[in-house]
């Protein structure tokens, strides 16, 4: 007994126990792209969620603004005056149009795709228009703006019922699940078939003012792709900011022009494209305009231009989808899921209910135009595009300050966006090739601009090539 308990037996060895494990990471919490470092865009500068300092942002959104204002006028220019509207209607529908650019723009990158995507006007509702126009044409009105009236009650009638198509579409799942087929061989040719698809409305119209279109496109082409490569502060300054830059230069030269006389003795047309004043606007636009519901009146449903219309909206939603899937690529963003699309589809049908209660002339989609900036300035983020809808906003409510920069921008906003299309066409196809680097585009763009410049400029009578003798 006493041996037993004067013995002391050594405590046990402690027990080595392993450091926890790191908890697995939380893809859903993660803030940079997720592609593998080969499909990394590596000159990307600004990914989806970094910003840039407050004062590029606002340079950066001001040019968005800008590409989306060329689409929102020449849309307004084209179907207005068939409509019989005159300056005065064309002003409003103008604001309208901007105001829900806005407003859409705002809840998609909040609450819908989060990417940073403009939600512009759409040229998918071309033909509802125009049989809405035709229908319209052959009646006895007691004026030509009783016409306009007649027809913009009419579309306003079409787009909130086919809004409720998407509504459906979206919030109920059904739109991601045709997502399993969008695969990128599907994807990367509907991207660049809607961006050539709009060259034939763009290209064209530079024959009625070559003498500003042209030198903008190739002073824009060589400043973003060759002249920034002179010194590294250039870089800077041109690769972001070159859109600026050329839009006072040329405008500079289209005063000049206009001052001189060069357009005192041309036909009508050339006037209206070419002149720096010749918009008509300021002198009809009320300077403050608040956009409120039904300002056309009750609105007017048809089935015949309900089906139309449903048509265009399903239209939209394919070419919204694929927008969704470049400006992702381009922001560093992954690849959209199903649930994204369908929720951004849905939001994008809410959209177009808004659009008809306000009474817009068309619904609005994603802009491949704002997609192709983001290539060209490599600069995805989201803040830049959020900031973009307060300049929207505020020149939609004030239309002294928007007609007048419409004065500056109105001869060449279009070629820019033809340009946009085409950068964002050649990054695509290179990367489904793999081997054109994404953003290395500098010999593919001006090849490009030329090859669809020669091809859709007809040498005829209405588009001639003018040559200005001083």
């Amino acid at each position: 007994m006493g041996e037993t308990e004067n013995h002391h037996h050594p405590p046990p060895p402690p027990q080595v126990v392993a450091p926890p494990s790191a908890p697995p990471p939380n893809l859903g919490l993660s803030r940079g792209p997720t592609w593998t470092p080969a499909e990394q865009l590596h000159q990307l500068q600004y990914c989806i969620n970094s910003n840039p300092s407050w004062p590029q942002a606002f340079l950066l959104a001001f040019q968005h603004y800008i590409v989306n204002l060329g689409t929102t006028v020449l849309i307004a220019s084209t179907f207005v005056p068939r409509m019989g509207g005159n300056h005065g209607d064309k002003a409003r529908v103008i604001q309208v149009l901007l105001f829900m650019t806005g407003i859409n723009t705002l809840l998609q990158t909040l609450i819908g795709s989060r990417l940073p995507v403009v939600m512009g006007a759409s040229f998918a509702y071309t033909l509802p228009l125009l049989s809405i126009i035709n229908d319209y044409t052959d009646e006895a009105f007691t004026s030509e703006h009783d016409r306009f009236v007649r027809g913009m009650r009419t579309i306003q009638g079409s787009l909130i019922v086919s809004s409720f198509v998407n509504i459906i579409l979206g919030y109920g799942r059904a739109w991601g699940e045709l997502t399993r087929f969008f695969t990128p061989i599907v994807v990367v040719p509907v991207v660049c078939l809607v961006g050539l698809g709009l060259f034939a409305r763009g290209f064209p119209l530079l024959g009625n003012c070559v003498e500003i279109g042209l030198p903008m496109l190739i002073l824009l082409v060589i400043s973003q792709q060759y002249l920034k490569r002179i010194h590294p502060r250039t870089t800077l300054i041109l690769e972001r900011f070159g859109l600026l830059l050329c839009i006072g230069i040329i405008w500079a030269f289209a005063a000049i022009l206009t001052v001189s006389g060069a357009y005192n003795n041309v036909k009508p047309a050339t006037k209206q494209s070419c002149r720096t004043d010749g918009s008509y606007l300021m002198s009809s636009a009320p300077w403050i305009k608040i956009p409120y519901p039904f300002q056309w009146g009750t609105p007017i449903f048809r089935a015949s231009h309900v089906f139309g219309m449903i048509g265009a909206a399903l239209v939209s939603s394919a070419e919204s989808t694929g927008t969704f899937f470049a400006a992702a690529r381009l922001s560093g963003a992954t690849a959209p899921p199903a649930h994204v699309l369908s929720r951004s589809i849905g939001l994008q049908g809410v959209g177009m209910l808004l659009e008809g209660l306000f009474g817009s002339l068309v619904g609005t989609t994603a802009s491949v135009e704002n997609v192709g900036l983001l290539g060209l300035t490599h600069i995805g983020s989201r803040r830049v595009v959020q900031i973009s809808t307060a300049f929207m906003i505020f020149f939609s409510l004030f239309g002294l300050f928007l007609y007048f920069l419409v004065n500056w921008i109105k001869t060449f906003a279009l070629y820019l966006s033809c340009l946009y299309l085409i950068v964002l066409t050649c990054i695509f196809q290179g990367n489904l090739v793999h081997f054109l680097p994404p953003f290395h585009c500098q010999y593919l763009v001006p090849y490009t601009v030329f090859y669809w410049a020669l091809l859709l400029l007809p040498v005829s009578h209405s588009y001639s090539l003018r040559i200005i003798i001083p």
